[in-house]
């Protein structure tokens, strides 16, 4: 073969290369929290090359204490987001469109973990007592529930003290609080590994309480759908994640490993990650990516029924589709 040859054949392999390369749909995924296996199912994805079997290039991006995944999608800064439904709903509300277009979480996974010394035994002992509660839109399930139970949340001897807890346990560690916000599979663990042991602790869990609210779903910006070019993107998008996620409900160390293996600041250990994984598999069994219309009522529901302080003030109009997953999941 002559060189001439032998040099456009391979310019055409290049090209050809560069043009697979760019081909491929950008997306961006902006997380809710940091990496961990919370969000295992979309490591999986990209880490399996289900992204790339739909043509598609994922950027997942890491979220943090500082991060508001609605302020980031509202700038720009990413095409889908990780959010909670009553955060989603309450900016919606705001002015920035959310909508769910998937629901890869079937269950809750919030409660309040509480001291059994504090002398908490059921939600009627809350009154008089200072309960640690997440802010930066994670308030919203709290506030519902104390509405639920005509519980003030200004303090006094008939109402609660809320604590702004930071994204640790140090209040319940300190004696600070009778209770905290926890999720089954991050933070009650953490007041485990501190030396408290289970049956010092008594929990309640939303879900129990029959107050859960929908948390981890998919929302895009309502304009963008418009666009059947970027709704096509989002259907390949779902489709793929929702293969992440079944593959790391049934391979959950294989999903852990990978999840260690993205997480770049080097802060997550073994032993939390597959405990973590373990337990976000029981909040993902159930769905297939599909918003269960009735978790949805239920979450708006529960959303309304604050009183004078409701998290919303009137039902959502358009806050959710199945478009996309009608698609996906064919």
């Amino acid at each position: 073969m002559n060189k001439k040859l032998a040099s456009l054949l391979a310019a055409g392999v290049f090209s050809l290369a560069a043009f697979h390369a760019n081909a491929a749909d950008k997306v961006t995924l902006q997380l809710k929290w940091v990496t961990q296996a919370q969000f295992a199912g979309y490591y999986v994805a990209k880490d399996k090359g289900f992204y790339e079997e739909e043509g598609l290039d994922v950027d997942i991006k890491p979220g943090g204490p500082d991060i508001a995944p609605a302020q980031v999608i509202a700038g720009g800064g990413a095409d889908v987001i990780v959010d909670w439904m009553p955060s989603a709903l309450a900016t919606r509300e705001k002015g920035v469109p959310l909508v769910n277009i998937a629901q890869p979480f079937k269950s809750s996974g919030m409660m309040l973990t509480c001291l059994k010394e504090s002398g908490v035994t059921s939600p009627d002992d809350f009154k008089g007592k200072t309960l640690g509660v997440w802010f930066f839109g994670n308030e919203y399930p709290f506030l519902s529930w104390m509405a639920h139970l005509k519980i003030p949340t200004e303090g006094g001897a008939d109402g609660v003290t809320v604590l702004k807890q930071g994204f640790n346990v140090d209040p319940l560690i300190q004696k600070q609080a009778a209770c905290i916000s926890t999720m089954t599979y991050n933070e009650y663990w953490q007041v485990i590994d501190a030396g408290i042991k289970p049956e010092d602790l008594v929990t309640f869990k939303y879900e129990d309480q029959g107050v859960a609210t929908l948390e981890d779903g998919l929302y895009v910006l309502e304009d963008k759908l418009k666009d059947p070019a970027f709704k096509e993107k989002m259907v390949k998008f779902v489709r793929a994640s929702m293969k992440g996620w079944k593959y790391a409900e049934e391979n959950p160390d294989e999903a852990a490993d990978i999840v260690l293996e993205n997480d770049s600041t080097g802060a997550q250990t073994e032993k939390h990650q597959k405990r973590m994984m373990g337990e976000i598999a029981k909040l993902t069994a159930g769905s297939n990516g599909a918003l269960d219309e009735a978790d949805y009522k239920r979450t708006v529901q529960s959303l309304l029924a604050g009183g004078s302080d409701p998290v919303i003030s009137k039902e959502p109009v358009g806050a959710w589709t199945h478009e996309v997953t009608d698609e996906a999941l064919k």
